[in-house]
């Protein structure tokens, strides 16, 4: 009777965490999308306005060259207004240049917060390959990844939890530790799956985006493959370990380019 009670409260508790995760829906008021989420767009700005701090602090701080930091600014705020990105939605867009000149980085924190280091500009060589770079990471933003991937965490970990209330074996205690274990190795693969569909949906926004504002899309293969490049060099760029590699990631930008563009890139946009 204990075991069976063990599993009703497990099933009790996978069921209002599944219940509670696909019953909390929000439609993206740029894609029209309804995503599961749990927070409003309130909390995402929230959010990141109070990590930003210290999300500076773990790359230097932010960089004391004014001219860098405004040409970062006016390319970030460049692609936000020519989407009409402020008016569509309520995140307040802010673009940092942090001081690590070491670290090849680009990262975005939820309602806005976009972050670009020293060391990933100075491997820039052209605006539109950094404007494709800040259009990737408002493309997180947009499509509001980091409220996605919490909501996934706590359903993972709520079903972990079931899964090891249901399975502990008082006569093998050491069973619950193993397959909770599992339950949380199975967790970790679900999120990283979930993460590289994020790396692709950006460089679709970013594709989208870059042309309105007057930069050629192309200047994103570019990027990659000067990561790429990086990469064979012995040492991973953390912009590749932070943004999982979804396969072929030049053919997927290719093939977002030639969707868009059948007849071509229009001319007449910065390389």
């Amino acid at each position: 009777m204990r075991l069976d009670f063990r599993v009703i409260i497990g099933l009790i508790i996978a069921a209002v965490t599944l219940l509670g995760y696909f019953f909390n829906t929000s439609k993206n008021p740029v894609t029209g999308e309804n995503q599961h989420v749990n927070m409003t767009a309130d909390q995402e700005i929230a959010l990141g306005l109070q990590a930003a701090p210290q999300m500076a602090r773990e790359y230097g701080g932010e960089s004391r060259d004014p001219r860098a930091t405004a040409a970062v600014q006016q390319v970030g705020q460049r692609i936000v207004q020519a989407n009409g990105l402020d008016q569509k939605t309520k995140y307040q867009y802010r673009f940092h240049l942090l001081a690590d000149d070491q670290t090849i980085n680009a990262f975005a924190l939820p309602g806005g917060q976009v972050f670009i280091t020293q060391g990933l500009l100075n491997n820039l060589t052209t605006e539109a390959q950094l404007a494709g770079v800040l259009a990737h990471e408002v493309g997180h933003v947009i499509g509001r990844h980091s409220a996605e991937q919490v909501a996934k965490s706590q359903l993972t970990q709520g079903l972990s939890g079931a899964a090891a209330i249901a399975s502990y074996d008082p006569n093998s205690p050491g069973s619950s530790v193993a397959r909770a274990a599992a339950a949380a190795m199975i967790a970790k693969l679900v999120n990283l799956r979930f993460s590289r569909n994020d790396e692709l949906e950006a460089d679709k926004f970013a594709v989208d985006f870059t042309p309105k504002a007057g930069y050629d899309p192309r200047a994103m293969i570019n990027v990659m493959q000067m990561l790429e490049k990086k990469s064979g060099g012995g040492g991973q760029p953390e912009f590749l370990a932070t943004h999982p590699n979804p396969g072929n990631r030049i053919e997927e930008l290719q093939k977002d380019i030639q969707q868009a563009y059948p007849q071509g890139v229009p001319s007449g946009l910065h390389p």
